[in-house]
């Protein structure tokens, strides 16, 4: 399990208006597009350099692919790129204000202290 591929994944499409389109509508193929060219790629290189190779395991390219944020948060992905990332995929959705962060909030409502760690 990497919990820095998982945060580098919700960092990289969160800051990118197309791929955050693209992983709303076609989440699967998002994140096996996203693991083949960008998982190993160094960010903010001026050319591509690559890192040793990286993967997703198959729970956290499952929870990806479906879109299940309770399950990232279980596995250590950083609350914070979650929460922004899902907040700008699915807060059109909701008609109530904070709609979205009221259902990530109700959804995790069942976690107590310690949350799962999410240092890398």
């Amino acid at each position: 399990m990497s919990k820095y591929l998982l945060d580098k994944f919700l960092f990289t499409v969160d800051r990118d208006p197309e791929l955050v389109e693209r992983y709303r509508d076609d989440p699967a193929g998002t994140v096996a597009w996203w693991e083949e060219h960008l998982a190993n790629r160094l960010l903010g290189c001026a050319t591509f350099e690559a890192s040793t190779g990286q993967a997703f395991n198959e729970q956290e390219r499952q929870a990806l692919s479906t879109h299940d944020y309770p399950t990232l948060f279980e596995l250590g992905a950083h609350p914070f790129l979650t929460l922004t990332l899902f907040i700008a995929m699915f807060e059109r959705d909701h008609d109530e204000p904070l709609g979205f962060q009221l259902e990530y909030a109700a959804r995790l409502a069942h976690h107590s202290l310690p949350y799962p760690d999410i240092s890398t």
